[in-house]
């Protein structure tokens, strides 16, 4: 959606600023360059967020904790986090069914100029993505689902991608 807002207003003033003088669109296309790193920030790690989320339901359902696709949008305590909670459902005959449902919202853009790190805030709902045993197919009843706090440090990397550096998942009920 900040895109969409974004891209709406460097044209509005552009057809203004043409019609009056040469110099206008120069001072009207300065305010979203200095945005732009911040909205491209915030698109880079919300689309990396949801990416961490859509590989890790891919490998749960069959708890491949070796999947290669889980450090594409992942890395650090992140994906180390994920690779042992796979393993461990490997381990005690577990797969996952479903997919989890996602809200994410960006808290905080760091530094707002030239972004490296983007705190992301969700209110996950794993009510639709649960436990089963792998042997015969029955749920699992580890626990109640519902909607919980998700909070995300995403930061870009060396190579520019934007991954999943951390994340911590509040009880159910937390939002």
């Amino acid at each position: 959606m900040a895109a969409g807002c974004s891209a709406g207003s460097p044209s509005d003033p552009a057809p203004a600023g043409s019609s009056e003088a040469p110099g206008a669109p120069t001072s009207a296309a300065a305010p979203p360059a200095s945005t732009a790193p911040a909205d491209a920030a915030r698109q880079g790690a919300v689309a990396a967020y949801l990416g961490m989320w859509e590989d890790m339901a891919a490998a749960a359902k069959t708890s491949n904790w070796q999947d290669p696709r889980l450090g594409q949008h992942a890395t650090a305590t992140a994906l180390t986090n994920i690779t042992r909670g796979l393993y461990a459902d490997k381990a005690n005959g577990l797969v996952t069914k479903g997919q989890p449902k996602n809200s994410p919202k960006v808290s905080s853009v760091e530094p707002p100029t030239d972004p490296t790190k983007v705190i992301v805030a969700d209110c996950g709902d794993d009510s639709n993505w649960q436990h089963y045993r792998a042997d015969n197919g029955q749920p699992a009843n580890d626990g109640p689902s519902g909607r919980r706090q998700i909070n995300a440090v995403v930061e870009r990397q060396g190579d520019g991608a934007w991954r999943v550096t951390d994340f911590g998942i509040h009880e159910v009920g937390s939002c």
